[in-house]
Formats: structure tokens, C-alpha cells, sequence
């Protein structure tokens, strides 16, 4: 039986949260999670985590962050640099979120740009990408999600193997639709070779995770693919039993032996 490469389930709490529901919720994933095989991390809104980092600490929870500004300082009001998150043991920042994308306006590059500034500062950033539903009824979603990658390896190239990439197909997104574990393969295979082709054998160890509406129903299959390598999880991740749930499908999907 070979062990696949620890798979990473990674929960964002988008713009939710309150002192109160945080801590229930945190606290019932600490008592739930023994100690997991695979990673786990929770992103959370910025007021929330010095909170976190203070439930999660000595627990099997990495503390994420949903942005991170592409710049290290100065006259940035209401961004978060990525020294900030560092002193809170910030280990995740995603990048790139869809939403991000749509009502902030992120371009490729300036994603790019925020994976770097991550990297730099021992961040690992999540880097999304993903079509919409009138791109993939257009064809186009290859095309997409290989030029949104593009750019990313572009400008760091030299340290392409320390990223995680999620593919979220935007059409997939809170709307209760979720890509076939087929669709998703393809576009998970498809992203596994331009990586390859930028970094060589180190491509097999970059986790790529599905972030389209995964949830505890279709998790085992979903995380059974062979280059699925976890999961960015949004509304699934706010409930304890839910999560808990998908990540003992990873677990489950990292013991199991290769087709």
C-alpha cells in the first residue's frame, strides 16, 4: 500500500464569523480532530486571528489567512502585509479567491504578486483559479485556468513546488453545484501538467485541491481522484460535523491503496 502525499483540508470562513461561534466552533474541531493524517487549516476573517491562532494553539489546526497585500508596507489603508500575518503564526493565505477576483478586480498579476509577497515571508500561499459558467459553456476552460496559473509560475518560477493551488470553477461556488468528480479530475490533471512542465518531478508533491462546493456527501469521491490532493471549503467548513467529516474523507482517501 503507498501513501499518497499528505492531502490538505482547508476551510474558508469567507466573511463570517463572531467571537461566540468562533470559539464552538473551533473548540469542536480541537476536541474532534485527534491528530489527523493529513493537514488541516482554517482561514479566517483578519479581526478574527489573534482569536484562532490563541483556540488553535498546540492543535493539529494551521491558522490561514483570505488575502494578503502584494505590497510590505506604508499607505495601504485596510490591507494586511504578509510580516502582519507572519507575528500571528499565519502558515495559509489563499489568493486569488473568485470572489476576489470578481468584486476586487485582482488581476492575474496582481495574484501573482500576493503569492510572492507570501512566499517570501514562509506563507504558503493557496492559489485559486477557476472558469465561470459562461466560460466553461464556451469552451474555455482550459484556457483559463492555464493562463491564471501562468502567470503565477511566471514570477515564481524558482519556488513554483512551495504553492498550493485550488481550482474552484466559479459556476461551483456557493451554488450548491459541484463539478463531477470527472470534471474536476480533468481540470486537476490538466493543472498537474503545466506544473510539471514548469517544475519538473517536484510537481508531484504541489497539492492541488478542489474548492467548488465540496462537502461531507461527496468528499470520498471527490478526494478518491488521483490528482485531488484536498479540499478549500467554504460553507462545509463553518459546521464542526460537517468538516470533521471531509477531513476524515481525507484521511480515508490517504490510507487507501492506489488504483
Amino acid at each position: 500500500m503507498t501513501m499518497h502525499k499528505k492531502k490538505l483540508v482547508a476551510g474558508n470562513w469567507k466573511m463570517n464569523g463572531t467571537l461566540a461561534a468562533n470559539e464552538a466552533l473551533v473548540k469542536a474541531l480541537v476536541g474532534g480532530l485527534d491528530s489527523p493524517a493529513c493537514d488541516v487549516a482554517v482561514c479566517v476573517p483578519a479581526p478574527y486571528l489573534s482569536q484562532v491562532q490563541s483556540l488553535a494553539k498546540d492543535s493539529a489546526i494551521a491558522l490561514g489567512a483570505q488575502d494578503v497585500s502584494a505590497h510590505a508596507s506604508g499607505a495601504f489603508t485596510g490591507e494586511q502585509s504578509a510580516g502582519m500575518l507572519q507575528e500571528f503564526g499565519v502558515r495559509y493565505a489563499i489568493v486569488g479567491h473568485s470572489e476576489r477576483r470578481q468584486y476586487h478586480g485582482e488581476s492575474d498579476e496582481a495574484v501573482s504578486a500576493k503569492a510572492a509577497m507570501a512566499l517570501r515571508h514562509g506563507i504558503t500561499p493557496i492559489v485559486c483559479v477557476g472558469e465561470t459558467l459562461q466560460q466553461r459553456e464556451a469552451g474555455q476552460t482550459d484556457e483559463v485556468v492555464k493562463r491564471q496559473l501562468a502567470a503565477v509560475i511566471h514570477d515564481n518560477g524558482h519556488c513554483i513546488s512551495e504553492i498550493v493551488v485550488a481550482y474552484e470553477p466559479v459556476w461551483a461556488i456557493g451554488t450548491g453545484k459541484t463539478a463531477t468528480p470527472e470534471q474536476a479530475q480533468a481540470v486537476h490533471h490538466l493543472l498537474r501538467a503545466q506544473l510539471h512542465h514548469a517544475a519538473g518531478d517536484h510537481a508531484a508533491g504541489i497539492r492541488i485541491l478542489y474548492g467548488g462546493s465540496m462537502n461531507a456527501a461527496n468528499a470520498a469521491q471527490l478526494l478518491a481522484q488521483p490528482d485531488i490532493d484536498g479540499g478549500l471549503i467554504g460553507g462545509a467548513s463553518l459546521k464542526a460535523p460537517d468538516f470533521l467529516q471531509i477531513i476524515a474523507a481525507a484521511n480515508q482517501a490517504m490510507s487507501a491503496p492506489r488504483a
